[in-house]
């Protein structure tokens, strides 16, 4: 969601007020005409974009989980048409990509951490079947930087260092943010710091 630089669609105004609504407020605190009122159309219009609230989430949470399994796949996919990229340098890339991620849509995680057992199975398998994907991505990096460390080891520091990254919503308001860039380096430096740590 982040990294769209267009103008966003209609849908996408919807998705991102339900986010920002449920986030603050629960997925059963927040009506359909509350979600419509934010992008100014009348709740009953919302019908013409999404079945209801449930279509909704699950467009919020498994979208989610998708952009960010594709976008480390083409981190990936650049990495090698450069050629000389080190494994290092994959690994700075897909922390970036997850810290934007943590720092530009806090609602989502904080959706996903309350509202994730609201979805339908198929929907809530597919979320963690994308998850699993995009973990075993970062394992396979990870083991690369250090070929030292098991796999079990590397995905346990993965799994670590999503739990530090997906931290952001406890830092507070995003007016609370101030200098992003320097929350976004401190978030960097100690998930490599951590990453280093397990690699012993």
């Amino acid at each position: 969601m982040a990294t769209r630089t267009d103008a966003p669609t209609r849908r996408e105004q919807i998705l991102k007020e339900a986010a920002r609504l449920f986030a603050e407020r629960g997925f059963h605190g927040v009506g359909v005409d509350e979600i419509g009122a934010a992008v100014g159309i009348s709740g009953p219009g919302l019908y013409r974009h999404f079945a209801g609230k449930d279509a909704m989430l699950a467009e919020l949470l498994v979208g989610i989980s998708g952009q960010l399994l594709t976008g480390a796949k083409r981190r990936l996919s650049e990495a090698e048409a450069d050629g000389g990229v080190g494994a290092g340098v994959v690994l700075d890339s897909l922390i970036e990509g997850h810290i934007d991620f943590a720092l530009d849509d806090r609602p989502l995680i904080t959706l996903h951490d309350r509202e994730l057992d609201r979805l339908r199975d198929s929907d809530r398998k597919m979320v963690r079947q994308l998850q699993r994907q995009y973990v075993e991505l970062w394992v396979g990096v990870v083991r690369e930087v250090y070929p030292g460390l098991g796999e079990p080891a590397a995905r346990s520091a993965v799994h670590s260092v999503f739990g530090l990254l997906n931290s952001t919503p406890h830092l507070g308001r995003a007016g609370a943010l101030a200098g992003r860039g320097a929350v976004a380096e401190l978030l960097h430096r100690m998930a490599r710091g951590a990453f280093a740590a397990a690699g012993g």
